[in-house]
């Protein structure tokens, strides 16, 4: 080899002396990087546990309130009457709050959760006489989501919404015959006469179902009388079927008093409320939901350009 490049002592010296500051400029990368992954963790960390609205407004600026009741309304779901009640007061309580949005996609869920809700917003309504509510429906309001909506001032949808449903159901089954074919015997244990009610085992009791019916009329007679309070003389109480649990297209539901008008989120902010800057309240999440939904993009797109910057192929000079 000394032959060919007597020169190869000293350019292997040097080739050796290139790859010690590469190594040690690959080093320094990865140290800044750790130590920016570690400061965005601990900012994403403050954030998840923060009690901030998401918006883009600035502090403290007029704005109309947006509360989403999104899915099953059931106790410890996010829709639950904990979590929108306290939304709810955290909204009007707000001096910046021209107007609030409740926002319903909803199928429905518990009776007590529902009118617990309604029972809410009636009494913020009265509490604040200057700031309006009113109920927008997204794809779906039914049972307890109309509930719900039946406390706004207005309720507006999309001629396609799915609107209704105004009743009260209990699932239940049987499976005797079913388990005398694959000889099975029930051998549930109770002391009272009605304690196994609904026992599938066991064949309907007509004295139990009447018990069970009477107990749904009961809350369904609740379910109307809400409902005719919410919204007055603008429903269609002479209508057949209104309370019977069927379900209608948004159009149809203006006909019959469900619906005042049509319109979404931002068209009742900007032309109803006046007030086109949307602050959503939400409640709050476990730590890694908050890190994944609200903070996850953000830290993303920050960790892509960081890369880029950190990991760029410039050739060191030779």
């Amino acid at each position: 080899m000394s032959k060919d490049n007597p020169n190869w002592e000293r350019e292997t010296i040097t080739e050796l002396a290139w790859e010690g500051l590469r190594e040690k400029r690959r080093a320094r990368r990865w140290s800044i990087f750790f130590k920016l992954l570690m400061f965005l963790y601990l900012i994403a960390v403050l954030f998840a546990f923060s009690d901030w609205p998401k918006t883009d407004a600035l502090p403290g600026k007029s704005h109309t309130a947006l509360i989403k009741v999104k899915g099953i309304i059931a106790d410890g779901a996010d829709a639950s009457a904990e979590q929108i009640n306290a939304l709810l007061r955290k909204a009007f309580s707000s001096h910046n709050t021209k107007g609030v949005v409740l926002e319903i996609n909803s199928p429905g869920g518990a009776p007590v959760q529902a009118a617990s809700i309604y029972q809410e917003i009636r009494r913020l309504r009265k509490k604040h006489k200057d700031i309006p509510l009113y109920a927008v429906v997204s794809d779906l309001c039914a049972s307890g989501g109309y509930y719900v909506a039946a406390a706004a001032d207005k309720i507006y949808a999309a001629k396609a919404s799915i609107v209704g449903s105004i009743g009260v159901r209990m699932d239940s089954f049987g499976v005797t015959r079913l388990a005398d074919k694959l000889g099975i015997e029930s051998r549930t244990i109770t002391a009272g006469e009605n304690k196994a009610l609904l026992d599938p085992f066991r064949p309907e009791n007509p004295e139990q179902r009447a018990h069970l019916q009477n107990m749904l009329d009961q809350v369904h007679q609740l379910f109307i009388s809400d409902v005719k309070a919410g919204r007055g003389d603008r429903l269609k109480t002479d209508a057949p079927g209104l309370f019977s649990g069927l379900i209608w297209t948004g159009e149809e539901a203006k006909r019959l008093g469900l619906i005042d008008d049509f319109g979404d989120t931002d068209f009742v902010a900007r032309e109803v409320i006046g007030e086109k800057t949307v602050v959503e309240y939400e409640g709050k999440k476990d730590l890694l939901e908050q890190l994944t939904s609200d903070f996850g993009g953000v830290a993303g797109e920050m960790m892509k350009k960081f890369s880029a910057a950190l990991f760029d192929k410039t050739p060191l000079p030779r």
